[in-house]
């Protein structure tokens, strides 16, 4: 836990010391807005089925900005996320810190949260990122053993046995489990030209993670070619169109995704 705690208040005394440069002369402004993509495809990988739902709440002043972002399928196999993030930039460098949320009690931060602090730098159209998921717990296990020392409940009239412990919070236990002590990293390089942008991404633990490579060793997981383009609808509206095919070379998928920006 100490690990996890000097690691979050590093990237929080980074953020509030870096020089606001020009902050002053910069307005502050808020944000808001709504994708809808064919489905949600993150660092090549899958989460859920069917179309996703991505909303977005932000709000920055000079080179600080603070925000909210998800995503929801609208297909029965569910891919709920809700994120909070901040992050400071100064030149071409980003410093930011993410809190991953992906349901059940928001308030169980052990089993259901995961922070990443990520380091992200441009020149020209060059831009390579550095990004560190971990739990904000150290022994990650204990959320699985919560589960398992949980009292059971027995059902008078039929004989069923079952944990005091919802099963989503046992999924939530084994995924907090499967990240353990030391996090998953991913890094990525990409590069925009005119009408397209280039990205390789690569990374460990769950970019990676298969049947045949339970550890999830590092190795590339991300190779994608986007484009993006305005539809012009009437002489004062476009509506933002992209669209990207994706490869995940560790764990074979490949997906095509198209979306929409409101």
């Amino acid at each position: 836990m100490k690990k996890s705690l000097m690691i979050i208040a590093s990237v929080l005394l980074l953020i509030t010391f870096i020089p606001k440069v020009n902050a002053q002369e910069e307005e502050s402004s808020w944000g808001a807005g709504l994708d809808i993509y064919s489905s949600y495809i993150w660092r090549g990988a899958k989460f859920g089925s069917g179309p996703a739902f991505q909303p977005s709440v932000s709000f920055s002043t000079g080179g600080f900005k603070i925000g909210a972002w998800g995503s929801v399928s609208s297909s029965t196999e569910e891919g709920f996320e809700m994120d909070l993030y901040t992050n400071y930039t100064v030149g071409g460098l980003t410093i930011g810190l993410t809190d991953y949320y992906f349901g059940g009690d928001w308030t169980e931060y052990k089993a259901v949260h995961n922070l990443e602090p990520s380091l992200s730098y441009g020149i020209s159209n060059f831009t390579l990122t550095a990004a560190y998921m971990f739990l904000p717990a150290t022994d990650a296990q204990d959320a699985t053993s919560a589960v398992d020392a949980s009292p059971a409940k027995v059902n008078l009239t039929t004989g069923e046995i079952t944990p005091a412990i919802e099963a989503v919070d046992a999924i939530k236990a084994v995924e907090a489990a499967n990240f353990g002590s030391s996090g998953d990293l991913y890094v990525e390089a990409a590069y925009s030209f005119s009408h397209a942008k280039l990205t390789l991404g690569a990374g460990n633990g769950q970019y990676t993670r298969t049947d045949s490579d339970s550890d999830g060793k590092f190795n590339i997981c991300n190779i994608g070619v986007g484009t993006s383009k305005e539809v012009k609808l009437t002489d004062s509206f476009s509506l933002p169109v992209s669209g990207a095919v994706i490869l995940n070379p560790s764990t074979g998928g490949f997906f095509i995704t198209v979306g929409i920006s409101l």
